[in-house]
């Protein structure tokens, strides 16, 4: 197994604190352009992951909507009926 299947997939909220510590030494500008490019391309797998923590979130979140009759009917957040 490789070292990067080994480590376990980062929280939402951890992903989003090293994505904030990448941010902040990005914006100092005095890693060599090497370590610039690496910050970068974590930066970049941080974000997709939250993309994705989100968008799975996302699909979860019921929301109620009035229904025809009058009553309350449960939907997928994106609004179809679940």
């Amino acid at each position: 197994m490789s070292e990067t299947n080994m480590q376990k997939t980062p929280s939402f909220e951890e992903a989003l604190a090293r994505l904030e510590e990448i941010v902040r030494a990005l914006e100092v500008g005095q890693a060599p352009l090497d370590g610039a490019l690496s910050l970068f391309e974590e930066g970049i797998s941080l974000v997709k992951l939250c993309n994705r923590q989100l968008d799975a979130a996302e699909q979860k979140i019921k929301i109620l909507q009035a229904g025809p009759d009058g009553g309350m009917t449960e939907a997928d957040f994106g609004g179809t009926k679940a």
